[in-house]
């Protein structure tokens, strides 16, 4: 029976598989008309490079806060238990450093980017 059942799922993924390279064999993705219709993107490299990093800042600043907020919920829920109340300060101070060291980061990383764009004239 064991046998049986390894062989049908096999047998069943071997079609799902055969037909899906069928049907990626006829699929056209531009490569023949690559330099009428395919265009890299105008925008500057700089400019990319500063939203990614103003986006990971983003999430990394929202991370952070959350942590602050994690530290105070369990210093809240703590009930008096020193232990648990030690436990809240420690995150709650991981929160602040981790905020701390995104903000300057950022701030040196948006320093460097515009002194790069100031050094090349634009």
């Amino acid at each position: 029976m064991k046998n049986v059942l390894s062989f049908a799922i096999l047998s069943v993924g071997g079609i799902l598989l055969f037909s899906l390279s069928a049907q990626a064999a006829k699929l056209d993705i531009g490569f023949t008309e690559i330099n009428d219709t395919i265009q890299l993107g105008s925008r500057d490299p700089r400019i990319i490079t500063a939203s990614i990093i103003n986006t990971a800042m983003m999430f990394l600043g929202i991370i952070a806060v959350v942590i602050v907020l994690l530290g105070g919920f369990k210093w809240m829920t703590a009930a008096g238990n020193e232990e648990k109340v030690e436990e809240a300060k420690k995150l709650m101070g991981a929160g602040v450093i981790g905020l701390v060291i995104v903000l300057a980061s950022w701030g040196i990383a948006s320093f460097i980017l515009n002194q790069l764009v100031n050094a090349t004239g634009n």
